[in-house]
């Protein structure tokens, strides 16, 4: 299996700045490789790596020069760089008609390997028309920066609601990911990228991991069983909890919110790094835990999106993935456990990381510990369970939920947000 490729100089905070060759002995390095290739394993296979290097990345940079440019939106420029780092292994481009049709009615790609989503890349009639099946095109950031060339394999019509109820299991267009498939483009391209270089990033730059630095770190740790958990919320304490429970079965826990485009009511990335950040330092062991984030934008394809978030994860290293109530939900749309049931269409081994189901967790006063449904005998007037409303009005009012609900370190990051008028109405 090829080996994971390290960026050192992206990496030189996780080796106290040093170069991994100067922190590792070779014997140790070789070890390392070996629990790297041999246990993590991409989906798919090798870990996809769309990133041109040296001489060639310089012929692609000029040859893009004299290409027509597409500029992509917030939610394919995040797929681009997911594309290009591994993160979607094993595609390398958005997708061709035949695989999208796949994975929207069968949750597989041709080849038989698991995809619950589609990855494609939306245009407008009129653009489509200047663009020949077979030609190049730039690809580019929405301030025109040219990033990649994709081979325009196909162009092909769609049917926006047939993958509204597939993917989203809905057609109203109140929900945020049926009303992105409902404004975006009428023709999807498809066909391998080749990406020279990455969207550029103002913030995170030290949680920005790409999936073969995961891998390393998870390596150099001697974790040979990592759990990923996907967030775009503030962790509380039923999150940590159910969090630690995966980490007492485990060596290692990545805590890998998403970062890319989310709702404009969902609490604000750096809001979340902040509450992410003063929970490790108080309340984690430094050794068993890495914050890195995800770059994808939310979906709020519920069912589909945990299959999806936990392949990922997979890329990153990842043999086993939290999946709780609700997971990638919003509103009504999907019921309590469905995140969970989708796990049982797929054939034993077939997703190749193992999902950890977990029920309601909260605080029981009587049982005087964390706890959940399946643990706790008593009724909810014991239980210590909030609103998000009752939560956001203590929170703007300067006053923070009960230690039972929620760390004061978290609540007084979530407080000075509300104060400062950075979150006025999101959810938490």
């Amino acid at each position: 299996m090829r080996s994971a490729r390290v960026d050192r100089e992206a990496n030189k905070h996780l080796f106290g700045g040093a170069s991994l060759e100067a922190s590792l002995s070779q014997k140790d390095e070789a070890l390392k490789e070996t629990i790297a290739t041999q246990t993590y394993e991409a989906h798919g296979g090798p870990l996809v790596d769309l990133l041109a290097n040296g001489a060639e990345c310089d012929g692609i940079r000029e040859r893009a020069a004299s290409l027509p440019v597409l500029r992509l939106s917030p939610r394919s420029l995040s797929d681009l760089e997911l594309l290009a780092i591994g993160g979607y292994s094993p595609l390398n481009g958005f997708m061709t008609e035949a695989d999208y049709r796949s994975v929207v009615s069968e949750m597989h790609l041709i080849s038989g390997i698991p995809w619950p989503i589609p990855i494609t890349l939306a245009v407008s009639a009129t653009e489509a028309e200047a663009i020949a099946e077979g030609s190049d095109i730039a690809l580019a950031d929405v301030s025109g920066r040219v990033l990649a060339v994709m081979r325009v394999e196909q162009k092909f019509a769609y049917d926006r609601r047939l993958e509204a109820r597939e993917i989203y299991r809905t057609e109203d267009e109140a929900h945020p990911g049926v009303a992105a498939v409902y404004t975006q483009g009428d023709v999807l391209l498809g066909g391998p990228v080749r990406v020279f270089e990455l969207p550029t990033h103002e913030d995170f730059h030290q949680y920005r991991l790409t999936p073969a630095q995961t891998r390393t770190v998870f390596a150099q740790r001697g974790w040979r069983t990592v759990v990923g958990f996907q967030t775009r919320n503030p962790v509380h304490r039923a999150h940590e909890y159910i969090q630690k429970c995966a980490l007492e079965i485990v060596d290692g826990l990545l805590l890998h919110p998403l970062v890319g485009e989310t709702k404009s009511d969902d609490i604000p990335a750096e809001v979340r790094m902040r509450c992410y950040e003063v929970l490790l330092e108080n309340y984690y062991p430094q050794d068993r835990v890495l914050l890195s984030v995800n770059p994808a934008a939310m979906r709020y394809a519920g069912p589909r999106e945990a299959v999806f978030h936990a392949l990922v994860r997979k890329n990153y290293g990842c043999t086993h993935f939290i999946v709780g109530r609700d997971h990638a939900g919003v509103g009504s749309y999907y019921g309590t456990f469905d995140a969970q049931r989708i796990f049982e269409e797929f054939a034993p081994g077939e997703l190749g990381i193992t999902p950890l189901m977990f029920d309601h967790t909260f605080f029981c006063r009587r049982c005087d510990e964390m706890a959940s449904v399946k643990t706790c005998p008593h009724d909810g007037e014991a239980r210590v369970t909030l609103s998000g409303t009752q939560v956001r009005e203590m929170l703007k009012g300067g006053v923070a939920p009960p230690i039972e609900f929620s760390r004061p370190e978290v609540a007084r990051v979530l407080i000075e947000a509300m104060q400062e008028r950075v979150t006025p109405h999101h959810a938490i």
